[in-house]
């Protein structure tokens, strides 16, 4: 539905790859009959998003990559901004453009809005996105900014950098990955940066249906995503903390009915027991107190959300 957007970019150099993930429907063979110009990767597999981006891009030679959700809609310039910027500093290793919701053009989307932060417990959020309070789209965040995280929806990377980090976390599956590998970036001293200049419209909830499995991996992955990054004394202090406020969410849910959010989380928290039992392989970086870090917000989302009723980015990070 969004190639022929993507061929229409005015950038020149570069390759158009469509990586078929173990796909169950007829989209291989549409694309080679309808546009016979893109190349064609495909895995015999499913490895979610993160192994299946990380089998792909071994097999491509390329300065940068931009990753792309097959669900965005992009305009026709929409490269150049990212990559001149990226020409001009070797030191950015990751961006994204600002991503704008399909359905409702006055939006920023959720999957990333106009650049990833983190709080201090670890819990994500985006400029113009706060849990599901989306921001109508006033040309707010228009300055080229440092970020935590880019967002995999349409995530721009330096390929050099993505090998020396082996890439996404491949356990992962999908959910998060993108900002793990954002942290350990920074870990490595390079920045990740969000330009508005360049725009795309995210469809949404294309990866996973809501529901159980996408539940499960958001909680899953965040803890083990703590677990890898933290310094040890953060580890003692934060995670404990998190298995709590997540606990506190599940019984909430189930409070309200929703029986699955329960299981999901329940799930999760004992997944990361047994990863951990059985020796999760992390990483050799120098680790960083998370506070030292660009896009991280020192106080508590959750409580500025559900407590003060702060609901927009602006009241949350402008005193930050």
């Amino acid at each position: 539905m969004f190639l022929p957007f993507v061929l229409n970019s005015t950038y020149t150099n570069k390759r158009i790859i469509v990586a078929d993930n173990a796909s169950t429907d007829d989209s291989v063979a549409y694309v080679k009959e309808h546009f016979p110009a893109v190349e064609i990767l495909i895995n015999k597999q499913n490895d979610g998003f993160a192994g299946g981006y990380n089998w792909a891009l071994k097999l491509v030679e390329s300065d940068y990559y931009v990753l792309l959700n097959s669900d965005v809609e992009v305009t026709t310039n929409w490269i150049e901004p990212i990559i001149n910027l990226m020409e001009s500093d070797t030191t950015i290793a990751a961006c994204q453009p600002k991503l704008i919701s399909y359905s409702n053009r006055n939006l920023l989307e959720y999957a990333g809005a106009c650049g990833g932060w983190i709080d201090k417990l670890g819990y994500p959020f985006s400029r113009g996105r706060i849990f599901d309070v989306l921001e109508i789209d006033k040309h707010q965040y228009e300055d080229i900014q440092d970020i935590f995280w880019a967002s995999g929806a349409a995530m721009f990377v330096r390929s050099e950098v993505f090998h020396q980090l082996n890439g996404f976390d491949a356990s992962f599956f999908a959910h998060q990955e993108e900002i793990d590998l954002c942290w350990r970036m920074q870990l490595a001293e390079y920045k990740i940066k969000v330009v508005p200049q360049s725009v795309v419209y995210h469809v949404g909830a294309g990866t996973l249906p809501r529901g159980g499995r996408k539940v499960f991996l958001n909680f899953r992955n965040n803890l083990l995503m703590l677990s890898k990054n933290l310094t040890p004394k953060e580890r003692f202090t934060i995670i404990p903390f998190r298995f709590l406020l997540d606990a506190i969410s599940a019984w909430k849910g189930l409070f309200h009915g929703d029986l699955y959010f329960f299981t999901a989380i329940c799930k999760a928290h004992f997944s990361v027991l047994f990863i951990w039992l059985r020796g999760y392989k992390t990483h050799s970086l120098k680790r960083v107190p998370i506070k030292h870090l660009k896009g991280v917000y020192k106080g508590c989302v959750v409580y500025q959300y559900f407590i003060k009723n702060k609901q927009y980015f602006s009241e949350i990070v402008d005193n930050n």
